[in-house]
């Protein structure tokens, strides 16, 4: 049976496309059907590419390459997750967080791909709707973070947010973070939330720049429903899922944030624990500023 694979990267760098021709060459050579999107393709300049350009890319396709940046890897996710195909994302960027491997391991890469030895993590999702009077506004979903914001700079919104049905507080802020553990190292933890391990279930509420005493950030079960009111008489919001995805929110919206019915599926090729990432990506200081004691 013919194995497939999806590529997917930023050819408007042209390293970027070096390496994407690299691994799309070794992976035909290995006998894979290897997808690229149409833009992408006349870049690539590779015989054999299988050009595919609708949202379901990536059905049937064994994993999902992302070389690029973590842009370009929640670009990606966008196909993987309704095909449930695993997704690997080579960093070509700067710090790519959700990466799982760095430029100089590409080679060794395409090897584990092709000889199947990976395994795969699933990662929580979230689902959000928003509507206003019973009406639907928009419907999206996210991987690392939904946010509601304030729609122009000279105005703050003013935003209630209830858990599970019961009002939990009023915030005027610049908006607030709903992320999942994947998320809480990008959007959500430069507005102050904390890190959560991967491993955890569980969302994130995150305000930012908020005038309340009570402006904490919260960490929710998974099975909780948050749902976020923007107050009829301010400004027009916005909500944006991972950055990507934007949508207006006219006064008096109601957005509602829940667990994702389908997960994001992450492909894993050698053990790393989620400490040595975070030291890694982060370049944390182990020894101390002091540089440690003998």
């Amino acid at each position: 049976m013919s194995r497939a694979a999806l590529l997917v990267t930023h050819t408007g760098r042209v390293m970027n496309t070096a390496h994407a021709r690299t691994v799309a060459k070794d992976l035909l050579d290995a006998g894979f059907q290897v997808r690229v999107l149409a833009q992408e393709a006349p870049d690539l300049d590779l015989p054999g590419l299988t050009w595919v350009d609708d949202p379901s890319a990536a059905d049937g396709a064994e994993i999902v390459f992302a070389l690029g940046g973590d842009g370009t890897l929640l670009r990606a996710a966008e196909l993987a997750r309704p095909a449930k195909a695993p997704l690997l994302g080579i960093n070509l960027g700067k710090v790519g967080f959700l990466a799982e491997a760095e430029t100089d391991d590409i080679d060794q890469v395409v090897r584990d791909v092709i000889a199947r030895e990976y395994t795969v993590d699933e990662r929580l999702t979230l689902d959000v709707r928003a509507e206003l009077a019973g009406s639907e506004v928009a419907s999206s979903w996210a991987l690392n973070e939904v946010t509601v914001e304030k729609g122009s700079r000279a105005h703050m919104l003013e935003l209630r947010v209830d858990v599970d049905g019961r009002p939990l507080s009023r915030y005027g802020c610049d908006g607030v973070v709903c992320a999942t553990p994947t998320g809480s190292t990008a959007y959500a933890l430069s507005a102050g939330g904390p890190v959560v391990w991967p491993e955890v279930e569980a969302m994130l509420l995150v305000p930012i720049s908020a005038h309340a005493l009570f402006n904490r950030p919260l960490v929710t079960a998974p099975t909780s429903t948050i749902d976020i009111t923007v107050d009829p008489y301010i400004a027009m919001a916005v909500l944006c899922c991972d950055g990507r995805r934007v949508f207006d929110l006219p006064p008096g919206a109601k957005v509602q944030v829940r667990r994702g019915h389908l997960p994001v599926r992450v492909a894993r090729l050698r053990p790393q624990t989620f400490t040595e990432r975070l030291v890694a990506k982060f370049g944390l200081s182990v020894s101390g500023w002091r540089g440690g004691r003998p």
